[in-house]
């Protein structure tokens, strides 16, 4: 067995051969071989392979070969093979290394760079590397532009490995390597290409235009990014007579290549692009016969008339039949395609017929083969012919506007050409004629130019008839008759006030107009003023059939907050009758100011609100649907009855009234608080809506009087009255529940000399008391005169003997509040106990006794010596009638004693 190791540089691969024995060739045995490849400096097995073969009996040797992704030249590859049969598992033994040698550096003057003006495929990777002299070092190894990349320096032999690839704005990367010396001869660089392969060639085909010459055309593909002899290398070589096609690539847009046709007339042609990364073919098959691809036709002529064009063309495809088609394009831009069967002729012809007069049309012309068609020819140059001039078509249309002047009327006379109207000549005027309908007449005529459309003529009260015609130099074209009536019937036409103006509505392409259709008319025309506001106002009119009830009128003029008014007529016998009035907007604007409002009654608990109307003209933007009316407190929100709730953009809250009726100027605000600020504001709503609420009116309800009285009831009486009965209470309760003062409470018992035994003893001398009661005997009697006789004039009398009061006996004396028997008793009354206060009452004195005491009784001056000398002087008792006196008299207090219903 025998191992060979060459290598191709050009490709970077290793070439390896081999050969077994003769046994094992004769054998024909399937046998599997292991290869490896090794680095020889780095001491490493960079690759290992399995190869299987079945040998044969011409004992040929085996062949393998290994592309490496480091250059050869950087460093010495060593190989070595063992082998084996299929059916076994023993391996033979390892054959030697067999090694082949990198690049010796030894005599080279500077370091050196592998591999050098490489082409490497866009995405892929490469590996170079710089082997430095005998004795020096890579210090730097790098590349520009920077790109990604791995380097190993410090050694001898640097690598530098670049990971997937792009294409830079230039046309190649630049590596540069430095050893450890500065000199000149110790720096080194390379340069490597990054492309892409070719793409297979589109629309590749060959044809011909003679029969004498083949061409083949085709698209080059994308950018390869490769040029100059890296650049894609196109070759077409025809299969069927196994050569090269003897042309000359040429490429801009397209690449095309030519050569003359010999006897052949069938070819298999392959197209190959070849470039450094791979290569693409195409190919093509085809019968020059039917791959005629006819020359341009050149050379037009025409004849024409105002209806008809006879278009004529030569070409230079001799002794091939033609098929051509022309294209005739009209004023519109629409394009018409006319075909003609071909002749073998110099040239061809064709007649183009159903043409408007005096109308410009651009013809040009194209062939292609009548036998085995295979694509048209390029077109020829375009002409363009004018037809001749003929009568005018159609009619004018015509609108007038009536102005009564003193002795007749002006007319204005307006006139548009409709789409149906065709001049037909270089140059038209206007010529119009007019006269009366009733009387024969000389017609009055006037013509005018083309530049104008409308002229005003003047006529007396009588009807006429006007006509206008457009006029050529060829001829007339039918009249446009209207017949304009008397004067009465001009008046009341013109008397537009009578018919009432309804409104209408605009729309984001116009304005929507409908009427009421009339079967007596035979058509329909409203006119209307783009520019109302302007004089002229550029009238226009537009004509509807006599079953259109509807049109949307639009025009580039129309702008929001302009009001358009629109008149409706209807024609018959060419006269006209007003029938419907409208007015309306394009889009309604909001108004651009607030109604003047004025305060006209103003309550606690309402406002009434009067404003100014809006007027109505056409100067407003809008038409007025009603008005809101918002209230609101100053100081809070507003949550008023029958209003609805609107909110401003700063979030406060507002009270809304809605009136719809737009001629109500007055409206009255209720359920408002007394004495409280608000702020009001109307605002008219349209079409266009409202303009933002920012001016308020102020007000302050008066303050409620009869919240007052109800305040005063409520409140201020009721709290008088507690006042009062607070006041009285005291005297309420000493009327009704007095406090019976208890003898034992007294100061003047505190003596020690007024206890007898265990209880207290008050002796009648030893105080004063305010009354005295004594039994009905006649010393009483005596002191009763005695009293009267010494009281002063001012003093009332009183009468004791009414009294009809007893005391309880001395077995009852301590259960003195029990009810008194009625018994007849004589009481004395000490005016100085109350003499510093009003004198009350005796609760026990009969009605009499109540009218004859007076306040006076509280004047009289405290004198008990008085009193009681009188009783000890005036009476003649014996001792013993005196005793017993003393032991009948009780003390009385007047507060111990039930009060009267009043003080005195």
């Amino acid at each position: 067995m025998y191992l060979n190791v060459s290598k191709d540089l050009p490709l970077q691969r290793l070439l390896v051969e081999w050969d077994v024995g003769k046994s094992a060739h004769d054998a024909e045995l399937s046998m599997s071989f292991e290869i490896q490849v090794s680095r020889t400096e780095e001491n490493t097995i960079v690759w290992t392979e399995f190869h299987n073969v079945t040998l044969d009996k011409s004992r040929k040797p085996l062949h393998w070969k290994w592309d490496s992704d480091l250059p050869l030249e950087c460093m010495s590859h060593s190989v070595r093979i063992r082998s084996k049969a299929e059916a076994s598992k023993i391996w033979s033994q390892w054959s030697l290394w067999e090694t082949v040698l990198g690049l010796d550096t030894s005599n080279n003057s500077g370091p050196q760079i592998f591999p050098d003006e490489k082409v490497v495929e866009e995405g892929f990777d490469i590996t170079l590397c710089c082997i430095g002299r005998k004795g020096q070092i890579i210090k730097e190894f790098f590349s520009l532009p920077a790109v990604h990349n791995f380097n190993r320096t410090d050694t001898q032999i640097g690598l530098l490995t670049v990971k997937n690839v792009a294409h830079q704005e230039g046309h190649h990367i630049t590596v540069y390597c430095r050893e450890s010396c500065k000199e000149d001869e110790c720096y080194s660089r390379a340069v490597f290409f990054v492309g892409k392969p070719p793409d297979i060639p589109n629309d590749f085909s060959c044809q011909t235009q003679d029969m004498k010459t083949i061409i083949c055309t085709w698209s080059r593909g994308g950018d390869t990014y490769l040029y100059g002899r890296h650049s894609t290398k196109y070759t077409l070589f025809e299969e069927f007579s196994q050569s090269l096609v003897p042309c000359t690539v040429s490429c801009s847009e397209q690449c095309s290549c030519s050569w003359d046709i010999n006897q052949q007339r069938v070819y298999n042609i392959t197209l190959t692009a070849e470039n450094p990364l791979g290569k693409k073919t195409a190919t093509d098959v085809f019968d020059a016969t039917h791959r005629i691809y006819p020359f341009a036709p050149f050379q037009l002529w025409e004849e024409c008339t105002d209806t008809e064009i006879a278009l004529y063309w030569k070409h230079r495809n001799k002794g091939i039949e033609l098929f051509c088609q022309t294209e005739v394009l009209h004023p519109d831009g629409k394009a018409e395609l006319h075909n003609s069967s071909g002749t073998e002729l110099q040239y061809s012809s064709i007649a183009l017929g159903g043409l408007q007069p005096y109308t410009e049309y651009t013809v040009r012309v194209r062939c292609g083969a009548a036998k085995h068609f295979w694509r048209w020819s390029e077109w020829s140059e375009a002409r363009t012919i004018r037809t001749e001039e003929a009568t005018p078509s159609g009619k004018l249309d015509i609108w007038r506007e009536i102005t009564p002047v003193l002795g007749g009327r002006n007319v204005t006379l307006f006139w548009k050409l409709p789409p149906s109207f065709r001049a037909n000549g270089r140059s038209i005027s206007y010529e119009i004629t007019w006269e009366t309908v009733e009387e024969e007449s000389k017609p009055e005529r006037i013509s005018i130019s083309s530049v104008y459309n409308s002229t005003r003529i003047s006529i007396d009260n009588h009807p006429y008839k006007i006509s206008v015609v457009a006029k050529n130099n060829v001829n007339y074209s039918l009249p446009s008759v209207m017949i304009i009536p008397g004067a009465t019937g001009t008046e009341k036409e013109l008397g537009v006030s009578n018919l009432k103006e309804d409104q209408v509505n605009g729309t984001d392409d116009g304005i929507f107009i409908s009427w009421e259709p009339r079967n007596t008319y035979d058509s329909y025309i409203i006119d209307w003023c783009n520019f109302p506001e302007l004089q002229p106002c550029d009238l226009q009119w537009k004509r509807f059939g006599p079953h259109t009830s509807s049109a949307l009128i639009s025009s580039a003029s129309f702008v929001p907050g302009v009001r358009y008014n629109f008149h409706i007529y209807g024609s018959v016998a060419n006269t006209v009758f007003l029938l419907e009035k409208k007015t309306g907007y394009l889009k309604e604007l909001p108004l651009p100011f607030d109604p003047s409002v004025e305060i006209v009654h103003l309550t606690f608990h309402a406002v009434t609100l009067s404003w100014d109307s809006y007027h109505t003209n056409a100067s407003q933007p809008s038409f007025v649907g009603g008005y809101h009316v918002y209230v609101s407190p100053v100081q809070e929100d507003c949550n008023l009855k029958e209003s609805k709730k609107h909110v401003l953009p700063d979030g406060s809250v507002l009270c809304k009234y809605t009136i719809e009726n737009p001629e109500e100027k007055r409206y009255t605000v209720k359920h408002l608080m007394p004495n409280t600020k608000y702020k009001l504001v109307v605002k008219a709503y349209t079409g266009g809506g409202e303009t933002p609420i920012v001016n308020f009116i102020y007000i302050e309800t008066p303050f409620n009087s009869n919240m007052l009285y109800l305040l005063v009831l409520l409140v201020i009486v009721p709290l008088v009255v507690a006042a009062l009965c607070q006041w009285k209470m005291k005297w309420v309760k000493e009327c009704c529940c007095p406090v019976i003062p208890s003898p034992n409470r007294s100061k003047v018992l505190s003596f020690k000399d007024l206890t007898i035994g265990s209880e207290k003893v008050l002796k009648i001398n030893d105080c004063m008391p305010d009354a005295l009661a004594v039994d009905n005997k006649p010393e009483a009697q005596k002191l009763h005169l005695w009293r009267q006789m010494s009281s002063t004039p001012t003093e009332e009398k009183i009468d004791v003997h009414n009294s009809s009061w007893t005391y309880p006996n001395q077995n009852e004396e301590r259960d003195f509040t029990s009810t008194p028997k009625p018994m007849t008793h004589t009481w004395f009354e000490n005016f100085a106990y109350s003499s510093h206060i009003a004198v009350e009452t005796d609760p026990y004195q009969n009605p009499e006794m109540l009218e004859t005491s007076k306040p006076q009784l509280s004047a009289a001056l405290y004198q008990p010596q008085y009193y009681f000398d009188i009783l000890n002087e005036g009476t003649g008792s014996s001792p013993r009638e005196t005793a017993g006196r003393k032991t009948s008299l009780r003390y009385v207090s007047q507060t111990d004693v039930h009060c009267s219903w009043r003080r005195l």
